[in-house]
């Protein structure tokens, strides 16, 4: 079994090591893969991409652990969550959502069964130790979802607010949803809405040229594209269209192409 860890611990500290630790204390025969421990720092909307983009790539059944938690031991939730490809764990504060919004939730329970914390008294301020590692393997060991805790209604896991995209007159319109190391800006508007090989993105006064590389235009220019993970993106060619740009998450985009499209379902 599969335990995949995505968090904005660093490598620097102890952190994601004691995890580990704890996670092969509890199932030996887990094996663990680092999908990113360098999020920015409590960043909700970073780690609800980096699980929405990771997830269809990992075998069935995979476990993955989701720890950027900046109201750790507060009342927001410890959860776990079954779908049809595995399981999730984390706070339940949007960071599971990319993926809650995709897939048909089979199963959610909150973490409360003290049974299967490390300890019966957990840290305050460290979760991803205590309750959200020992959950992971526990379930990754074979233990059933519904012995970690009471179920919770689905429709009641926290949704963070990100605008869908829609279609317009000579469009769609969409919003930034991440923005990657290199300063690239994925968007919440899917390749499907830009099959088309005519199409612009305007964002303020800005309008760029669309391209199928980031070669595709000079050293130092724009352009949009379709990313890898299947968003249209704003990039520009070796250098940040965030600082170009000044892009945040949330900022609205406009895409116009040649022909009307379907609308997609939301990200």
């Amino acid at each position: 079994m599969i335990i995949a860890l995505i968090s904005d611990f660093g490598t620097q500290d102890s952190y994601v090591g004691v995890m580990k630790g704890v996670i092969a204390g509890l199932c030996p025969t887990a094996q663990t893969i680092d999908i990113t421990h360098h999020l920015p720092p409590q960043d909700l909307y970073a780690a609800r991409f980096t699980l929405l983009s990771a997830y269809p790539y990992l075998p069935r059944g995979t476990v993955y652990l989701v720890v950027v938690d900046p109201g750790v031991g507060t009342s927001r939730r410890a959860i776990a969550v079954q779908t049809r490809q595995g399981f999730l764990v984390g706070p339940d504060n949007g960071v599971l959502s990319g993926v809650l919004e995709s897939e048909p939730i089979l199963n959610a329970v909150e973490l409360v069964n003290a049974e299967f914390w490390r300890v019966p008294q957990p840290s305050a301020t460290f979760h991803g130790r205590d309750i959200f590692a020992p959950a992971a393997a526990h379930l990754a060991s074979g233990i059933p979802i519904d012995r970690l805790g009471p179920a919770i209604d689905p429709q009641s896991l926290k949704i963070l607010p990100l605008t869908a995209p829609t279609a317009t007159e000579t469009g769609w319109q969409g919003v930034v949803q991440y923005i990657d190391r290199f300063g690239n800006a994925a968007t919440t508007i899917p390749a499907s809405a830009v099959e088309s090989a005519n199409w612009t993105l305007s964002l303020g006064e800005t309008t760029l040229p669309s391209g199928k590389t980031y070669g595709a235009v000079p050293s130092g220019q724009g352009l949009t594209l379709v990313g890898s993970h299947g968003f249209v993106e704003i990039a520009v060619n070796q250098g940040s269209a965030k600082e170009r740009f000044g892009l945040a998450v949330g900022d609205r985009v406009f895409v116009t192409h040649s022909r009307a499209r379907d609308k997609p379902n939301p990200p």
